[in-house]
């Protein structure tokens, strides 16, 4: 017979783990004796997998605390907005208020627009001349984010909106997002200024973000609410335009 595995040099050893899919460490791998849980549960293993699989950057992350918390939030990051740019209708948005004519979906660049950023997004919402919102709740434990991982390591919770005007209309655009505990109360809140955009605008898209951290225990959910209207009450949808919103947890 070959060398046992407890008989294999540590280094070896981690090389091996490492292949293993992470779940497989957490739930399994550790249970099978001391070493392998002191392993599982160390830093070692968990910077090699977050280097194979390109999380661990020129950065190097020397101030991360938990390396196993950091390859998991790398590893599911993504974008927790549903629809976040109308490609399926207002699929998914809650709380919607219809001001004026309500919202509308619209091809880009649109009439007086200017094309988006990325080549990714081909769509956007419209707003008409009284106030229209919508609103998603994020529920973070369906989503993966576990109790423990939310009430001690307090990943960063990062909001980001895109919003624009017509160059022939002036119009109104505002954000509101919201961390909230297991009963919906607030225990964090980020509000954005009224931003009105004027008539004879360059009809640009700009990016609002904000970051969340040390926000403290007991966060399950995030409220993200976006909307405005146009300031000329014309008929139609003349207001503000808002697309590719987005809703990560990041380490």
């Amino acid at each position: 017979p070959g060398p046992r595995m407890e008989s294999l040099p540590e280094a070896v050893l981690i090389r091996i783990l490492a292949s293993i899919p992470a779940v497989d460490l957490v739930l399994a791998c550790r249970l099978v004796c001391c070493q392998w849980k002191n392993l599982v549960d160390g830093t070692a293993l968990w910077i090699l997998k977050c280097q194979q699989e390109g999380f661990a950057g020129a950065e190097s992350q020397e101030n991360t605390e938990n390396w196993q918390n950091f390859y998991f939030l790398s590893k599911k990051r993504k974008n927790l907005i549903r629809n976040p740019c109308g490609e399926d209708d207002l699929q998914h948005w809650g709380e919607v208020e219809n001001g004026g004519d309500g919202w509308k979906i619209e091809e880009l660049p649109g009439d007086f627009g200017k094309e988006f950023p990325s080549e990714e997004v081909h769509k956007y919402f419209v707003t008409s001349y009284e106030w229209c919102r919508k609103a998603q709740v994020i529920d973070l434990r369906a989503e993966g984010y576990w109790e423990e991982l939310m009430d001690t390591t307090q990943p960063k919770i990062v909001v980001r909106d895109w919003y624009a005007g017509r160059s022939d209309a002036s119009c109104l655009y505002e954000l509101c997002v919201k961390l909230l505990s297991e009963n919906e109360d607030v225990l964090a809140e980020y509000k954005s200024e009224t931003v009105a955009i004027p008539q004879d605008n360059d009809a640009n898209w700009t990016e609002i973000s904000h970051t969340f951290s040390n926000y403290g225990p007991g966060v399950r959910f995030v409220r993200f609410e976006h909307g405005g209207q146009d300031t000329l009450f014309w008929k139609g949808w003349y207001g503000v335009r808002v697309t590719n919103s987005s809703v990560t947890v990041e380490p």
